[in-house]
């Protein structure tokens, strides 16, 4: 059915070319024509090895032709979705890119909540984090799209996505064409015209939204998954994907919006004639259904199980469609971060110690608490995106309070047995930027890599392994989420094709950041070691390597 969809989108922009073959890569292949790079939301490490067994479509290209990297690293500790997608394509973690989490706090600012979101322009009239006009005008480094641009103009940047932060930080400032999904179908910045390739996807788009979804078939390797759990008012884990005739929610969540935003990206490179002109161009793909199928049912239900099985047969229609095309053409596909369970299935599959987070971590009551045990403020003393990570003080708190304030959180929050660590600002300031293996930092250097001292909090909040950070007051819509500094949340896949590529593991760890620059070796790009935090890695099994000079 949604094969079928993506086949019409195609078929309206098709333009075959004779096929083309490269040899086996070497240090002198020439470049690719097309970097296509593909961010899966919430597509874990674990997730990814789960389920490779079960592999048949573009997943199995990737892992068993490809260059595998299974234990890829968001390296930071803040593993949201924004800072996680500004890592891919900057070859920065977000301590340069700036973008330290999905939102922050200025309490400079004039409106009331003080919440900035990562892709909004906040000097616009009326702009909220919920409600906002979309920017990159927070992502502090260029994408190798704007390096690749700024090298040779004629270069065309195309970035697609479920979710506008991440088309906007894989796409990046200068991206010639960044859209996403909204209700009204694929949008993109404020006051761009509509070309007519988006006009046609979002008519599919509106025609496929208004007819009902009768659920997706349980594949064999999902039956075992299949058993209710309860989570607060939620009960989940045998879903199928039904979905009501014009239900946006429900088609945003399920393996549908993948298949949308694949056959928009295909038709996108087909139309623009993207990897068929004399240079390099590049798209970048954000897949979002996993994460929202993540929050909305957690890792391990039959919903998550349909979905990666799902994305591997689309990703697989995709590939095909580039292969007819006869494009010469990279991929890189990984993920943003990773994810974790709900708390209640866990429980009942041998984790009988996880737990959701007390309420009395969430900033309101941690802030309430403290203006109470001082007697300074009141119940804004503190503010926070939620009960872990970043906290912020009262900017009209002379220093003595201020330092009474810190004194008694920094004590009320590490004799709490939920804490793993409550590190100040200064002393993440302090700590040099980390080096060496990412699956050996320490908890400060996570925390090192996603800060800012600009954007930071004064506390940085991290809460222990098997912590889920939703209370159980909390369990409405989403029942599980990420973020944490541990590897659950950190590990994701990296895995990189070409055809003629030679295929290999590496089960040592390397960084998302590394992605970039070793993309960059591929079609001759110098970039400046200086200026990012990635290093190249050798994608070349055996002698030779592509991270040479061409």
């Amino acid at each position: 059915m949604l094969k079928k969809l993506a086949t019409a989108l195609l078929l309206a922009t098709a333009a075959p070319l004779a096929a083309q073959t490269p040899g086996p890569a070497s240090s002198t292949t020439p470049p690719p024509r097309l970097i296509v790079a593909i961010s899966v939301d919430q597509f874990s490490a674990d997730l990814f090895g789960e389920y490779r067994q079960y592999y048949t479509g573009g997943l199995a290209r990737l892992t068993q032709q490809g260059v595998v990297f299974p234990h890829g690293f968001q390296s930071h500790a803040a593993t949201e979705t924004c800072p996680g997608h500004s890592t891919i394509l900057t070859g920065s973690r977000p301590s340069r890119t700036g973008i330290i989490a999905n939102s922050w706090f200025d309490l400079s600012a004039a409106r009331d909540d003080k919440k900035i979101y990562c892709a909004e322009d906040e000097s616009q009239p009326g702009s909220s984090s919920r409600n906002y006009v979309a920017s990159p005008m927070h992502l502090k480094v260029p994408t190798l799209g704007g390096r690749m641009k700024l090298a040779n103009p004629a270069t065309r940047v195309v970035s697609v996505a479920g979710k506008d932060r991440a088309a906007i930080m894989m796409g990046g400032p200068t991206a010639d064409q960044v859209w996403w999904l909204s209700p009204k179908g694929y949008v993109t910045y404020k006051g761009l015209p509509t070309p007519p390739l988006v006009e046609k996807v979002n008519a599919a788009f509106a025609q496929r939204l208004a007819q009902a979804n009768p659920g997706f078939e349980l594949p064999p390797q999902c039956a075992a998954k299949d058993f209710p759990v309860k989570a607060g008012n939620r009960t989940v884990g045998t879903g199928r994907f039904v979905r009501r005739a014009g239900d946006y929610d429900g088609f945003r969540v399920s393996p549908e919006q993948d298949a949308m935003t694949l056959a928009f990206a295909a038709a996108a490179i087909e139309t623009m004639d993207l990897g068929k002109q004399a240079q390099t161009d590049i798209i970048s793909i954000g897949l979002s259904a996993t994460d929202y199928v993540g929050h909305a049912f957690g890792t391990e239900g039959t919903e998550s199980c349909i979905q990666v099985d799902r994305l591997d047969q689309e990703l697989g229609a995709f590939f095909d469609r580039l292969d007819k095309d006869g494009i010469d053409y990279v991929v890189v596909l990984t993920a943003d971060h990773g994810g974790h369970d709900l708390t209640e299935r866990q429980q009942m599959n041998a984790m009988p110690m996880e737990m959701r987070v007390s309420d009395k971590l969430e900033p309101e009551a941690l802030s309430e608490t403290i203006a109470e045990k001082t007697g300074i403020g009141d119940k804004m003393l503190i503010r926070g995106d939620g009960p872990a990570g970043d906290l912020y003080f009262d900017k009209h708190l002379s220093a003595a309070q201020r330092a009474t304030v810190e004194a008694a959180t920094l004590a009320l929050l590490r004799a709490h047995p939920q804490v793993a660590a409550v590190f100040t600002k200064a002393e993440i300031a302090a700590t040099p930027s980390p080096s060496g293996p990412p699956e050996y930092w320490s908890l400060i250097e996570k925390a090192r890599a996603s800060f800012d001292a600009q954007r930071s909090g004064d506390l940085l909040l991290l809460l222990k392994p098997r912590v889920m950070s939703i209370p159980e007051q909390a369990v409405i819509g989403a029942v599980a989420t990420h973020g944490s500094p541990w590897d659950n949340d950190r590990r994701v896949p990296i895995l990189f094709w070409r055809r003629g590529m030679v295929h290999f593991e590496q089960p040592a760890g390397i960084e998302t950041v590394d992605i970039m620059p070793s993309l960059a070796a591929l079609i001759g790009l110098p970039v400046p070691g200086g200026e990012i935090d990635g290093r190249c890695v050798d994608l070349i099994a055996g002698p030779g390597d592509s991270c040479a000079a061409k």
